[in-house]
Order: structure tokens, then sequence, then C-alpha cells
């Protein structure tokens, strides 16, 4: 584990050498723990849970006046200390590729489009909420070809195909075509849809928008899928909203998954954010899940978030 952590010292430090040539290098990392009353079906207990913490290089080298590298290393940290032993630092994304008028290409481990559709409208990523816990889709895949095209009138094109790296194993691509900022600074709507052709076993199709009506944020997402055999196919649905008021930001969301063999899940999370600054904020939230024939699940969470 010592050697682990000194190879991703050592990148990072290293990489503020690159600084000398004209290359734009950025450290940064988000450091997220809460304190959860988890029940999954066998009694309540208390964790102490980091929730997708990571650290992280990455930046941009023009090489010329049309041509730029882009480079990303980015590496998960289980800051609660009781990840399995060898598991307490986990990869990210990270990979290396060309940026300029053509658009970019990238190669390396990357969400896949269908992933990257989905832009900020899940309000709960990264905890038990995520719609990963109801929903296929949410790949990151390593062995990826990714290319975004230029944005036209706010659209944009972007294909990631997944090599099979296996004798026996099949090519996956991901497509999306996305409209929009999913930031919202520049536009007022953000929208996309994207299909999965034969990643990690499943075929899936999945439309999401996102805009602003007055203070609020209001956001949907829906979503098909079923196992390359056509086995396991399944119709969800997903609607959140949020809304800031000074400090706090009010959130809530709803998540559906009915399968075609009966089985209908569901889940619904309320929580609230406050800003102590740009950089750190208060948070808790509320989930509870419907699983039908599954164990139901609740989780009651307060933490603290901190980005650099």
């Amino acid at each position: 584990m010592k050697y682990r952590y000194s190879k991703i010292v050592a990148a990072l430090f290293s990489s503020l050498s690159l600084s000398v040539s004209a290359a734009d290098v950025e450290i940064y990392g988000k450091a997220n723990l809460s304190l959860q009353l988890s029940d999954e079906g066998e009694g309540s207990f208390t964790e102490i849970k980091s929730n997708a913490s990571r650290i992280g290089l990455k930046g941009t080298h023009a090489l010329n006046d049309d041509l730029t590298v882009i480079y990303k290393a980015e590496f998960q940290v289980d800051l609660d200390g009781d990840s399995a032993k060898g598991d307490s630092i986990t990869d990210r994304n990270q990979y290396v590729g060309l940026a300029g008028s053509f658009g970019e290409v990238l190669l390396g481990k990357n969400d896949t489009m269908l992933k990257q559709s989905q832009g900020k409208v899940d309000l709960f990523s990264d905890y038990n909420a995520d719609i990963k816990s109801l929903w296929k889709g949410e790949n990151r895949m390593a062995d990826t070809l990714s290319y975004k095209s230029p944005k036209f009138n706010h659209l944009q094109l972007g294909v990631t195909y997944i090599a099979e790296d296996a004798v026996d194993a099949e090519d996956g691509v991901s497509v999306a075509v996305f409209y929009g900022d999913a930031k919202l600074k520049k536009s007022s709507i953000y929208a996309s849809v994207a299909h999965d052709a034969e990643v990690k076993g499943y075929d899936i199709t999945r439309a999401t928008v996102q805009g602003k009506v007055g203070k609020i944020i209001l956001g949907a997402m829906i979503q098909t899928q079923e196992k390359v055999d056509g086995s396991a196919e399944m119709d969800g649905y997903m609607v959140s909203a949020k809304y800031k008021m000074d400090s706090i930001t009010f959130k809530g969301q709803y998540q559906a998954a009915d399968f075609k063999a009966g089985d209908d899940k569901s889940g619904i999370t309320l929580g609230a954010d406050y800003a102590l600054a740009k950089s750190t904020k208060l948070y808790a939230f509320y989930t509870s899940f419907d699983m039908d024939t599954d164990a139901d699940q609740d989780y009651l969470a307060a933490g603290i978030e901190y980005k650099f």
C-alpha cells in the first residue's frame, strides 16, 4: 500500500515540472465524508462513508496554435479507512489525447458517453441514491477511444469505442448527442440522447433534460435497458429538483425501475446543502428504496465536502 501511495505522490509532484515547459497543470481533489445510519434489510447500523473522495492531476499543453494535448490521471481515495486491503486507492478517469478544430480525441480509461450524458441531473451522484443503484449504464471503461465533436449551435456529438481486449469478448460502443451546457451557465436548458450497444453486456437508451424555471432547477431522465440476449428488460424514469435560498440548496429526487419480469423498484431522496464557502459545504439527506421482492433500504446521512 505504501508503494502505491508513493507512486501517486511521485506522479503528482513530478507533474509540477511540466509547468516550466508551457503546460497547464492542475492538481485537484475532493474530500467527502459522512456519518450515516444505514438499514439494508437486516437491521440498522452506523458507518462513516467516503463518498467517491478523489485526487488527481489534469492539464493541457499547447503544441501549436491548432493542436493541444489533454491529459488526466484521477484516483479515488477511500478516506474512511475501511476499504479491503489494496483497495483504498482505485483508478478513475485516466487518459491522454489531442484537441483542435476537429474536436477532441482521448485514449485511456474514461466515462462512456451515456454516463456523461446525465450531465448534472442526478443530484445525489456518488451517494446511495446515485442512479446506478437501480439502473445500468453508469460505466467507466478501460481500453476506450473517445471522440467529441466541436459544438455547432450548442449541439455536440460524442462517441466512445470500447476495445474488446480479449479474443472471446465483444467491442462496445456508446454514442450521445448533447445540447447546451450541463452546468446551465451558458444555456438555460441542457438535453441529451444516448445509446450503449454491447457495453458490459447491456444495450441501453437514455434521454435527459434539465432546465431553469425561475429559481428552481428541474431535471428528468428516462431509460430503457436490456441484456444483449434480450432478457432483463427494464423501463425507468427519474425526476429531480433543487432550489437555492441564500446559502442553502434544497434537493429532491425520485427514481423508478420497472422490470418486465415484474420486479419494480423505486427510490426517493430528500436533502439539503449548506455552503460554508465556494470550496466547502455541509449536507444532509434521507434516501428510501422500495425494492419490491428484495429488502427495502433506508439511509440517513450528514457530512462535509471540501474541494480543492
